[in-house]
């Protein structure tokens, strides 16, 4: 069993649907099907952290904004503090710890990071992570301009070497010297 469902309520395999509202809220994160049977207005940070166990997310503070605590839901980037599972129901989450293949293979963006030695103390790199992959499936080729308009904040200083491993994905110079 995947430890993020020992910690939470798997959809059975073969039912092919949701289940019905009074059920508990469905969602797939990071491709496992899962229901929230607990309190509705739970934040998603908190549904991932404390019962999937999926601590890559980070709490960045009440109101999110600083990016620390991205995810994608249904690709778009969100913050994880401020969406209740109320409003997931059916949708499709990603994680930091679901960007990477089935087999282990890193995302390309997150292979330029730790070329790039983009991570800093690291509390801030799953936040850039996630709005960088989606800069890039929405802008292939980002300026410095798209790059600076991400939400994230980083107190190291490392915002040029994230530009420069976002640049590094996109130019599919991932891994290479």
């Amino acid at each position: 069993m995947a430890p993020a469902q020992a910690h939470g309520v798997p959809l059975a395999a073969d039912s092919g649907a949701a289940p019905a509202a009074h059920d508990g809220i469905a969602v797939e994160v990071n491709g496992e099907r899962f229901v929230h049977a607990g309190d509705p207005q739970m934040p998603l940070l908190w549904y991932l952290r404390d019962v999937l166990w999926l601590t890559g997310t980070k709490y960045g503070g009440a109101h999110g904004g600083n990016g620390a605590d991205l995810v994608l839901v249904n690709g778009k980037p969100v913050s994880a503090i401020t969406q209740p599972m109320a409003k997931l129901d059916g949708k499709r989450i990603t994680t930091v710890e679901g960007l990477a293949a089935i087999d282990g293979t890193l995302h390309p963006l997150q292979q330029a990071f730790i070329d790039e030695d983009a991570i800093g103390c690291g509390y801030c790199t799953p936040g850039w992570l996630i709005a960088g992959c989606e800069l890039l499936q929405r802008k292939p080729q980002p300026t410095d301009a798209d790059i600076d308009q991400l939400p994230n904040t980083c107190r190291c200083g490392c915002q040029t070497r994230v530009r420069a491993a976002i640049k590094r994905a996109a130019a599919g110079k991932a891994g290479q010297a």
